[in-house]
């Protein structure tokens, strides 16, 4: 048996969770799963049926991780070795714009996406206060830093990255140089393009069986 199920779909935020399996050299073994249709095992591991759900088969039981963040960040704790979690120096920005990305940028890009405009005397309830700060915030540091962290990648970087593809890809995000910047070096990784190459062939897999 792999180390980790990986429940999945092509075309989703799987793609996130199997970069950083990539990124780590985990042993995984890949379920796909219909939008419609969820395996047993899925849902008795996560009600919802969302993917990605990961299950870690560690020697003292499953483990279950949900949530791309979270997945991103288990494995990076889980497997040291491959050199993606922060170093003391990094630790405050590693977690800030992981969170950052989790919470302010998709809560703003999900509200660009959906029209949804927050009157100027509500933005205080919402925890990416505007799109434009939002975008500023992200800019401001991306003009100065190569990543997340500064000058090297980690993990935060798998999922912050994996933000602004939704942004750029779907036409949310402006196209500032540094934004583009950013993404074309993290795309450069072997991890990212085994993970991208693999979201691929799953998808050709699914159209012809569907």
């Amino acid at each position: 048996m792999a180390d980790y199920t990986f429940y999945t779909n092509p075309r989703s935020r799987g793609l996130i969770a199997s970069w950083a399996l990539h990124e780590v050299g985990a042993d995984f073994a890949v379920v796909p799963v219909g939008w419609a249709a969820k395996p047993p095992a899925l849902l008795a591991a996560n009600p919802l049926g969302k993917v990605p759900t990961l299950v870690h088969h560690a020697a003292e039981g499953d483990r279950v991780v949900t949530e791309a963040a979270a997945i991103c960040t288990y494995l990076a704790e889980a497997h040291p070795a491959a050199g993606l979690l922060p170093t003391p120096a990094e630790s405050g920005h590693y977690h800030r714009w992981l969170f950052f990305a989790a919470g302010p940028l998709e809560q703003a890009l999900m509200a660009r996406m959906l029209g949804w405009e927050l009157p100027a005397e509500r933005e205080g309830t919402a925890g990416f206060g505007n799109f434009d700060r939002t975008v500023a915030v992200l800019e401001g540091h991306f003009s100065q830093h190569d990543y997340a962290c500064g000058s090297r990648f980690t993990m935060a970087d798998v999922y912050l990255c994996s933000q602004f593809d939704w942004g750029l890809n779907l036409k949310l995000l402006p196209r500032h140089d540094c934004f583009l910047g950013y993404a074309e070096r993290c795309h450069a990784r072997a991890a990212y393009q085994a993970a991208l190459a693999d979201d691929r062939e799953l998808y050709r897999q699914t159209r012809e069986q569907g």
